[in-house]
């Protein structure tokens, strides 16, 4: 499971014209899933993500976490995570799981965030997606499990 997690000011997710997930200050989740994961990858990546902690306190610190700033989370599946480009110039998606794969994983992993109380927004599994986001400083990060 890879997560690349940018911390947000606003982001939101469209399929066509429709809004499917906005959300204001906390992180957009682009997440890719392989074929070997497990509920055990999904519980250490929804612990991680919910306990990192981003956002600056008084003291201008990264010190405080999701829940301490009333933060949300907007998940979008990212199939092209597991590309590998090391050789020759097209990139081989042979390590990224198959839709019938992936979107239970990616519905569990949602739930698994809702279930430890984040407001979690989403992007729609397999569409053709716009997001659009306003960086909260450059705070980007790659999670892997």
């Amino acid at each position: 499971m890879r997560v690349l997690l940018q911390r947000v000011s606003r982001a939101e997710v469209r399929v066509g014209a429709r809004v499917t997930g906005a959300i204001g200050r906390g992180f957009l989740l682009l997440v890719g899933f392989t074929h070997a994961d497990t509920d055990a990858e999904l519980t250490w990546m929804a612990d991680k993500v919910i306990g990192l902690r981003l956002f600056a306190d008084a003291d201008d610190k990264m010190n405080l976490a999701l829940a301490d700033v009333e933060g949300a989370l907007l998940v979008v599946s990212q199939f092209t995570l597991y590309g590998d480009a090391a050789k020759g110039r097209r990139p081989s998606f042979i390590d990224a799981a198959r839709p019938e794969v992936a979107i239970p994983l990616y519905e569990r992993f949602v739930a698994m965030l809702r279930e430890r109380g984040a407001r979690t927004e989403t992007g729609e599994f397999g569409a053709m997606m716009d997001v659009e986001l306003v960086n909260d400083g450059p705070v980007t990060l790659w999670l892997e499990k």
